[in-house]
């Protein structure tokens, strides 16, 4: 494998399958065996998990909320999401830690950084919630930080689509798919990768990104090994 420490950023939209809302148990279960493929080949995983399949703050659901109101909305939706994959994860036999922005002792640990390199370094995977425990950042953001927090070599980004493109590929089927790409270009192109702050903050630390499609099976693996033609590499150089 090519990398030892992995962080790998799952959308709340990737447990839910077909569904409109909500949490679909049967691709929690799918996506717990494709992490437990990785983990059983020696790889160091944490995991941040997003909400939005139940909650986001800043989408039409939150109507006129306050920000800050809707975003720790946000979070405690990230925590059911962590506690549905830590169910999956350790029903395939892998010992999980969820640590938590946000203090809920009942469900998560809360997140101290040498605790979740001590869980990793025992071969436990670890699962970030609640974001960065702040409003006004998105889970992307809690990617880019609790990676560089844990000293992770690289955030695999698990999106519905095989990259990162030109143009949004779902609508122009004439857009095309970088197979490489610097954070410059896409801050400048505003590509809807991460966040700007998450790219900036990956960038200042020279963290690279993989970009790739998380319904194809075997695309974690492929990932891990530095295969990057299933999807994009967010790096210094182009």
């Amino acid at each position: 494998m090519k990398f030892k420490r992995i962080l790998l950023k799952l959308s709340g939209e990737a447990l839910m399958g077909e569904q409109n809302y909500g949490i679909d148990t049967n691709i929690a279960e799918s996506v717990a065996k494709e992490i437990k493929a990785v983990h059983d080949l020696g790889v160091e995983v944490a995991i941040v998990v997003g909400g939005g399949n139940i909650f986001r703050g800043v989408s039409k659901s939150a109507g006129n909320m306050d920000r800050a109101a809707a975003d720790y909305i946000g979070m405690l939706a990230t925590v059911m999401n962590a506690v549905v994959l830590q169910d999956a994860l350790e029903k395939q036999d892998v010992f999980t830690r969820v640590m938590s922005a946000i203090d809920i002792p009942q469900l998560a640990e809360p997140f101290i950084r040498r605790r979740a390199v001590r869980h990793l370094e025992k071969m436990r995977v670890v699962i970030f919630a609640a974001g960065t425990g702040n409003p006004y950042f998105t889970t992307d953001s809690a990617a880019a930080l609790r990676a560089c927090e844990i000293k992770a070599e690289v955030i695999f980004k698990a999106t519905k689509v095989d990259g990162i493109y030109s143009d949004d590929p779902m609508k122009n089927p004439d857009a095309t798919r970088y197979e490489t790409i610097s954070y410059q270009e896409v801050l400048e192109k505003q590509l809807k990768v991460m966040d700007t702050s998450a790219i900036s903050l990956c960038m200042d630390n020279n963290l690279p990104i993989m970009v790739f499609n998380m319904k194809r099976s075997g695309n974690i693996i492929k990932a891990v090994s530095g295969d990057t033609s299933i999807g994009t590499l967010v790096g210094a150089n182009k």
